[in-house]
């Protein structure tokens, strides 16, 4: 990608039109790198951009950025308190940054939040995709004074915040386990935990979150957005909302696990009493109906030959028809 392609893209985040000549001469550089920037950002960030003889480029619509002051703004006092933020342009993935800290003294609560993600990860080892400025990724390094053994149930809670937050806001989400959230059945984000630390602890965790705040173009699922919902795709403030019920849940979840929320994800579960198939990277499939969760997030699904348990690993939940 041109090196060029996002100082460009801030030139014209304002939708106004903008010669190549005074963009090229704010950027120290010549107007054929300016127009080679241009066309990354038509054709790797996916971003339309018009090109008008004596006006000069301007984008089809304005781009609104992620913003640290913006975002803080936004936070109850409690999470301010807790919070480091850093917004990056560009990286690999937001968990492997903060995983990279998190056995290396990185502070907790420190949140790495992007714009654009070249290798983001899914569960289960699947890529997350979004179009440049039509999702929220980001990932929170938390440091938990209970070990590893008693971090079951970890994603669960962290769809109880996703979910009281994006209610707030006006989107009528639900949870499906063990770690998606849903809008009208189709995926509206995506959560991803990757832990580290002792089994008697302490440990620590990446919480890494993929959101639809508008339609994140074409991609290989039935996908949902917050603008579906019609909630104003306002990306600073969705994280503002998002962290501030993060903060008061994770610390909950430190002092008492999952149990106590275990009523809450239940009420809010896309699967509730339904008929499910579990399917195993090995093994047959199992047909049953979603009765509960555990007090440590397992799935309880009640079968032909009685009530199962099973655990968050390699496994993957569908309604049955």
């Amino acid at each position: 990608m041109s090196e060029h392609a996002f100082a460009v893209l801030r030139h014209l985040s304002d939708g106004r039109f903008h010669s190549g000549e005074d963009i090229a001469q704010a950027l120290g550089c010549s107007r054929t790198l300016v127009w080679q920037a241009v066309h990354a950002v038509e054709s790797e960030l996916g971003l339309t951009v018009f090109s008008v003889r004596g006006q000069g480029y301007r984008l089809a619509q304005p781009f609104g950025w992620l913003d640290v002051a913006a975002v803080r703004a936004g936070l109850s006092e409690r999470a301010a308190e807790t919070y480091t933020l850093a917004v990056a342009e560009r990286t690999d993935s937001t968990n492997s940054q903060l995983m990279a800290r998190a056995g290396n003294g990185g502070l907790h609560g420190l949140v790495l939040a992007c714009e654009l993600q070249t290798a983001g990860r899914g569960r289960l080892g699947r890529r997350w995709q979004a179009r440049l400025g039509s999702g929220l990724t980001f990932s929170l390094l938390w440091r938990f004074e209970r070990g590893l053994a008693e971090l079951a149930g970890l994603s669960l809670a962290v769809g109880v915040a996703i979910g009281r937050a994006l209610r707030a806001l006006g989107a009528p989400v639900a949870l499906k386990w063990p770690n998606d959230v849903l809008l009208d059945g189709r995926k509206l984000a995506g959560i991803l935990i990757e832990v580290s630390g002792d089994a008697l602890g302490p440990a620590a965790a990446v919480i890494g979150i993929g959101l639809n705040v508008a339609d994140p173009g074409e991609v290989d699922q039935p996908v949902a957005a917050l603008a579906h919902a019609g909630v104003e795709p306002d990306r600073n403030r969705t994280l503002s909302a998002l962290l501030n019920e993060l903060a008061r849940v994770l610390a909950d979840f430190d002092r008492d696990g999952f149990a106590p929320l275990r009523e809450e994800w239940w009420a809010l579960c896309a699967h509730r009493d339904a008929s499910v198939r579990l399917s195993f990277s090995h093994g047959e499939p199992v047909d049953g109906t979603a009765i509960g969760v555990a007090d440590n997030g397992a799935l309880q699904v009640k079968t032909a030959q009685g009530v199962r348990t099973f655990h968050i690993g390699e496994v993957s939940l569908r309604e049955r028809q």
